[in-house]
């Protein structure tokens, strides 16, 4: 149900007079929220994991956070009793999620700003912020189960959009960066060796069979992917005219994408994405999903901490939504 804050008549006698019982009880839920808060900032996996956001800390806490992991926004506030059912199944399951999502808390009474630029009418209600960009989620107290179900749905749709970081629980840092910066020394595990004198002899196809090795024994193994991202796109763009793919390039997905793919060779990552972002607008079905596909995989060889990267993370969600 919804609970919209108005004026309680059972707050006040007859004579008028301020009922103090209930200011007591407002002072206490205020003292209990502060004392959570408390908890939390000395919890280091609850402080990362879940978030009081305030004006000040609303961009880096919500808006940068969102370029990695999805960032769902609790508006609440200590007089609500739904918000009082509803804030600690949030807070579980931020925790049992494991950094694939951050709860990001707003006190609407402290934070009134933040309250506005929401358009706030009734708490709680809850949004969720991917790549910058927001959506609602839902408003009122809802059971667990049904939060479980609109979050997995959210994940998805993180997905679609290439957002698929993990907030790393000692530091707040996101593994997908670490992961990324590993890739920029090179490995010193003997099961890379074939890929490495793969590549340096320029072949393309026994190079891929090496990565692929590698990933059906640990298929989460970040540094393989990447490098069998990098021979996909060696392998697409073998032995083409870079240039003359751009200056030819048609409306066909498949023009589109050579395009993109040859761009991005020449080092113009952001002219690239902006090729296939703006194509993906244009198209859908099967289309659609090739194009939204080959910018994910160039986002994933640029990495995420390319300025070029998080710009267009922010136009492919507003694409995509």
């Amino acid at each position: 149900m919804r609970h919209n804050r108005g004026v309680n008549q059972s707050n006040m006698n007859l004579q008028g007079a301020i009922d103090l019982g209930a200011v007591a009880a407002a002072r206490e839920a205020q003292a209990k929220a502060a004392q959570a808060a408390a908890q939390r900032a000395a919890d280091p996996v609850a402080s990362n994991l879940i978030i009081d956001v305030t004006t000040s800390s609303f961009e880096a806490d919500v808006i940068t956070q969102s370029m990695t992991v999805p960032v769902v926004v609790d508006l609440w506030a200590t007089w609500c009793e739904p918000c009082k059912q509803l804030s600690p199944i949030l807070e579980k399951l931020a925790l049992e999620y494991d950094g694939r999502w951050i709860l990001a808390k707003v006190d609407v009474d402290a934070e009134q700003q933040i309250a506005a630029a929401f358009q706030v009418q009734s708490i709680p209600t809850v949004y969720v912020v991917i790549g910058g960009q927001v959506a609602p989620m839902f408003q009122g107290a809802m059971p667990e189960s049904q939060v479980r179900q609109v979050l997995e749905a959210v994940l998805a749709e993180a997905e679609k959009a290439g957002i698929t970081g993990r907030v790393g629980l000692a530091d707040g840092t996101a593994d997908e960066s670490q992961s990324q910066n590993q890739t920029l020394q090179p490995p010193s595990d003997p099961r890379f060796d074939a890929a490495e004198a793969a590549l340096e002899a320029g072949d393309w196809a026994k190079a891929a069979e090496a990565y692929k090795e590698i990933l059906s024994v640990t298929p989460g193994d970040a540094i393989a992917k990447i490098g069998l991202l990098n021979v996909n796109l060696l392998q697409r763009t073998d032995g083409r005219d870079l240039a003359a793919d751009v200056e030819t390039m048609t409306l066909e997905t498949d023009s589109v994408l050579r395009a993109a793919d040859s761009t991005f060779l020449m080092g113009e990552f952001a002219d690239a994405f902006a090729l296939l972002i703006e194509h993906l607008k244009n198209v859908t079905g099967t289309e659609r999903d090739q194009t939204r596909e080959r910018v994910l995989e160039l986002f994933e060889i640029a990495g995420p901490a390319d300025p070029a990267v998080v710009k267009a993370r922010i136009a492919l969600t507003n694409a995509l939504f």
